[in-house]
């Protein structure tokens, strides 16, 4: 490059380092001010025809202004998300997010952090730690392997890829599947993920291959059954490989006898994993950890920190009991990432490549927001915070069956309230449209987002009580309004 060429070297970094931490200074003012008052705004509101046309232009040829880029968020991006920080936000099972969590984000960015590869650098040693916290806090043996996650959609993929791998009898990493001796199968229950189908249909197995086990009328997994389909599969000579237990499912927080399965998995040979998504966080709310029970005891246990340890999108993990079956069925080595080079003189390798524990290379510094807010808060108070909504989820219990319009679809257990507004005299059919209408107001009006499920066939209001932010007025509130909806709409 000439020596003029070299004068215009172009770089992305500020011209205007002044007026650009000036900037920074007031979206930290902005973002603090807008979490303080989240109470004085709606839960969310639908972006209109003119924002969602705005989104339709071309990118832009020539620079714009940062602070024009950021009063454009501020008038059309901030105003219509989805609202999950907000108190009565209940919808679907979704984090709140933490101000600590928030500054942690903004750190790590900062130096673009990059955590999984290279040994000898902070970043893996904070995953770690964060790793050695979570075990300890779920019980779960020290020796065991980890990996943080992009969320439990990941996590059952790693846990599923693991239990493939060792269970199937074969190299499935050298030949594939094309040579399976027998076809393998997976059980969940009918109320698992959906995270589990989409897991085995990419390792190959298909969607055939899962059984959805029957569950019992509190939404278990029948046990009998799941035995019965074991045992007329290895009839047909196929090989069961992994049984799923859920610890809190999606639609209604039911726990499946982890215990009893885990038996089952070891009389039977099969791989047994845990989804523990949200649920697996009542091991440290003093009064319900006994809820899951023999969580400790499972192959494999995936969950999610996003939800019910309220920390900002996106981080899940998966733990696996055997870290020789996890680095295994991932680890790998070309020549551009050899591992122990250039050490100068350092001995050993005291933490682990990461990149060898899932099918991720590049990955996020996702453990710092976890590691600076455990410190920040301490696990004590996380389990009081935990346990206070599960508290509030009977709370709210109390108020539907107090209300003679409104039922539960099944008395409430952990965290998640399902209930509706059903006045007598109204037909099936026209208690699950309004229902739906229900939810749609509250949204619309920016009252409160619960979102609803089908629970035996009926639509319930879905009450997932996840926020760290929510109150017993605010269920007091949503009761008031679905009662004040369902007299108007009906």
């Amino acid at each position: 490059m000439s020596t003029r060429g070299r004068a215009h070297e172009k770089t992305l970094d500020p011209e205007d380092w002044d007026s650009m931490r000036a900037l920074g200074h007031r979206m930290m003012d902005d973002v603090l001010d807008y979490i303080i008052t989240l109470r004085d705004r709606p839960v969310w509101q639908h972006a209109p025809p003119e924002i969602k046309s705005h989104f339709r232009q071309h990118a832009p040829p020539e620079p714009t202004p940062p602070e024009r880029v950021y009063q454009e968020y501020l008038d059309t991006v901030l105003p219509f998300q989805i609202g999950n920080s907000h108190p009565r936000y209940w919808g679907w099972v979704t984090g709140s997010g933490t101000v600590m969590g928030m500054l942690a984000e903004l750190l790590a960015a900062s130096t673009d952090a990059v955590s999984g590869a290279f040994a000898y650098q902070s970043n893996n040693y904070v995953e770690m730690q964060v790793l050695d916290w979570c075990k300890e806090m779920l019980n779960y043996p020290r020796e065991s392997s980890g990996l943080l996650t992009s969320g439990c959609s990941a996590s059952n993929l790693i846990a599923l890829a693991v239990a493939r791998n060792t269970r199937a009898g074969f190299d499935v990493r050298t030949h594939g599947l094309r040579d399976t001796p027998s076809g393998m199968t997976v059980y969940c229950s009918d109320e698992a993920h959906s995270s589990i189908q989409k897991a085995v249909e990419l390792l190959g197995l298909g969607c055939d291959s899962l059984r959805r086990v029957p569950v019992t009328g509190s939404l278990q997994m029948d046990l009998e059954a799941l035995k019965s389909l074991i045992k007329e599969d290895r009839s047909a000579g196929l090989l069961p490989l992994c049984v799923v237990g859920v610890a809190g499912t999606t639609n209604t927080a039911a726990i499946d006898d982890l215990d009893s399965i885990a038996d089952i998995c070891a009389m039977e040979k099969c791989w047994f994993h845990v989804d523990g998504a949200f649920g697996a966080w009542a091991a440290i709310a003093p009064d319900y950890r006994h809820l899951v029970t023999g969580m400790n005891r499972a192959d494999s246990l995936a969950f999610d920190l996003h939800k019910w340890m309220y920390l900002q999108y996106p981080i899940g993990c998966i733990l696996v009991r055997d870290a020789d079956l996890h680095r295994q069925a991932f680890s790998l080595t070309p020549t551009y990432l050899a591992h122990g080079e250039g050490d100068r003189g350092l001995t050993g390798v005291d933490v682990p490549w990461l990149s060898d524990y899932g099918f991720e290379l590049s990955r996020g510094f996702h453990a710092l927001k976890a590691w600076m807010t455990i410190k920040e808060q301490g696990t004590a108070k996380y389990g009081q915070v935990i346990q206070q909504n599960i508290e509030q989820a009977h709370y709210l219990g109390t108020l539907v069956d107090a209300a003679p319009e409104l039922e539960l679809a099944l008395p409430v257990s952990l965290n998640i309230v399902n209930f509706r507004y059903a006045r007598p005299g109204i037909s099936k059919e026209r208690l699950d449209q309004l229902n739906k209408q229900i939810e749609c107001e509250l949204q619309e009006q920016g009252i409160a987002v619960p979102s609803s499920v089908t629970i035996r066939g009926s639509k319930y209001l879905h009450v997932a009580i996840t926020n760290h932010r929510s109150r017993c007025d605010d269920f007091d509130l949503l009761v008031r309004e679905v009662i004040r909806m369902g007299r108007a709409l009906s």
